[in-house]
């Protein structure tokens, strides 16, 4: 019976962490779908709406990789993009911009700065940055820190 309880536990834990991670990625995928009406002249097909991961086309960066499966100029600046940052790095020093972003961990164990105060947050967390509050993320663990950024850009500036 203790063996049993102990599945039925794991198994919610795994449900509660699928259902918090369509939680965090939900509004972008609901903003995403208005894009057609907005835009009736594109035409979307399964071909042009679908992104796996591919290594070859991931960018090096200082701290590790970064992939965009959602870059600035498919839709109107929102983006979608997988940070891969080696430990003891960040992606850059905390600072600051006009666009607020949403970041959620996928795999490693990251500390996160708001305004002068940190947080170290694991798998399955989501970190909200207003606009123009100082911000940054940092890997604290012993392996990759793995997480997507999600942001709008402002296109017109």
């Amino acid at each position: 019976m203790t063996h049993l309880l102990a599945v039925q536990a794991k198994t919610k834990s795994h449900q509660a962490k699928r259902l918090f991670l369509l939680a965090a990625i939900l509004p972008l995928a609901l903003t995403l779908s208005a894009t057609t009406a907005a835009d009736p002249a594109r035409i979307f097909t399964l071909d042009n709406t679908v992104n796996s991961y591919d290594p070859a086309l991931a960018e090096d960066t200082r701290a590790g990789e970064q992939y965009w499966f959602v870059d600035k100029q498919y839709l109107d600046g929102r983006t979608l993009k997988l940070s891969v940052v080696r430990p003891g790095q960040a992606t850059h020093a905390p600072h600051r911009h006009g666009e607020d972003e949403i970041f959620f961990v996928l795999e490693g164990k990251a500390e996160f700065y708001l305004d002068g105060k940190t947080r170290v947050v694991g798998p399955y967390t989501s970190l909200y940055c207003p606009p123009n509050h100082e911000h940054g993320i940092r890997n604290v663990g012993d392996g990759d820190l793995k997480y997507l950024v999600i942001k709008k850009y402002d296109l017109e500036n």
